[in-house]
């Protein structure tokens, strides 16, 4: 029997298809051309053309209007109908439009869509090398998005990284840092010990299970759209996510504690349907690189202000807020039982487990030392 999910995925690409269909069935239509009028002439040289003809496309993300994901997705849709002229027109659809996390990484997969912004932990049910990513303690608390921004640049990371990609049919175009996860809860998490049995909400992920499970907890994926009323019932005990999450979706209203471990970077991945990026001409792809790549440390400062704004927000909406700062001894404690499981990925990570480990360690250590990190 099929579930509901499929039906609803399948739904989804029917009507979606339809649409495009449509539209290059109207884009096909002849116009008449008067024999008797000379040909007019052409307003640029088309060699100084970007495009010779109009690409439409469209990308759904991971998070609301006005989050993180739908920003920038939206940012990087101005800037290539700007620079190819009006050329290259694409739509972005925030979280819901089309479906959940698990479905828009589908629909670009098969290429319905052509572009998908989600995060690290949906990807990685595609493409487990991504996984990486969620491992806990792998970036510095100093700088980590110029740190992301140099292994973008310069590591070996992302080769390995496009190399998986491919393999699914897909290619990441950067990584994005979305800021620092908060645990928040319903109780005090001061050290690991507070960990034991805490019912926590994370994205569906083996590898971030693994995570939470080894600092004591007991960690529940749970859809998006799901999560407030999951907490407001008690059905889950807290939560993870960064703060213009938890403000964007209210989890403060129902949560009387913000922990902050230095453990996991939020991090995105901008994604293009691999057939239709191999596609496009040399000078786009090259410029969907140079732009996602140039977009990491602005992003990251759009990103460091909205926090300081969400929190300062929600903390005078409900002072009652106890936000906690886990650092010395007690962090080195949950360092020492996220360290465990790191091991775990090498199972969990697909053919470039190892590879793509040692490659993003040798690439942070390397732009530490480079950028003046301890």
């Amino acid at each position: 029997m099929i579930g509901k999910s499929k039906i609803y995925l399948l739904f989804l690409i029917v009507v979606l298809t339809f649409g495009m269909l449509m539209v290059a069935g109207c884009a096909e239509e002849e116009v008449p051309v008067d024999v008797d009028e000379p040909d007019e002439e052409p307003v640029e040289d088309p060699e100084d053309a970007v495009l010779d003809e109009v690409i439409t496309a469209s990308l759904a993300s991971e998070e609301i209007e006005g989050d993180f994901m739908t920003v920038w997705a939206d940012n990087f849709a101005d800037h290539m109908y700007d620079w190819s002229d009006g050329m290259y027109q694409l739509d972005v659809y925030p979280y819901g439009t089309l479906g959940d996390a698990r479905d828009i990484n589908e629909l670009a997969q098969l290429g319905v869509v052509e572009y998908v912004f989600s995060d690290f932990a949906w990807i990685g049910a595609f493409v487990p090398e991504a996984m990486v990513f969620g491992l806990h303690y792998l970036w510095p608390e100093e700088r980590p998005w110029e740190v992301m921004e140099w292994v973008v640049r310069n590591g070996d990371t992302m080769d390995i990284l496009e190399e998986s990609y491919r393999r699914e049919g897909l290619v990441p175009l950067s990584i994005m840092f979305e800021g620092w996860q908060w645990i928040t809860s319903d109780s005090p998490i001061r050290t690991v010990d507070d960990m034991r049995g805490f019912d926590v909400r994370i994205m569906a992920s083996d590898m971030l299970a693994e995570q939470y499970l080894a600092l004591g907890a007991s960690p529940t994926p749970m859809a998006y759209g799901e999560v407030y009323s999951g907490l407001q019932t008690g059905l889950i005990d807290g939560q993870v996510n960064p703060l213009f999450a938890i403000r964007s979706m209210n989890f403060y209203e129902v949560q009387d504690y913000f922990t902050q471990i230095y453990a996991e970077v939020f991090v995105g991945i901008p994604t293009i349907n691999m057939v239709f990026f191999d596609s496009l001409p040399e000078a786009v792809q090259q410029e969907h690189r140079e732009w996602w790549a140039d977009a990491v440390i602005p992003a990251a400062d759009w990103i460091n202000d909205r926090h300081e704004t969400d929190l300062a927000a929600m903390l005078d909406d409900r002072p009652e807020i106890e936000v906690i700062e886990v650092t010395g001894a007690d962090q080195e404690a949950f360092k020492e039982r996220a360290m465990v499981a790191h091991e775990a990925f090498f199972e969990q990570g697909g053919p470039n487990a190892e590879a793509i480990y040692n490659a993003l360690i040798s690439d942070i250590e390397q732009a530490k030392a480079e950028l003046g990190i301890e």
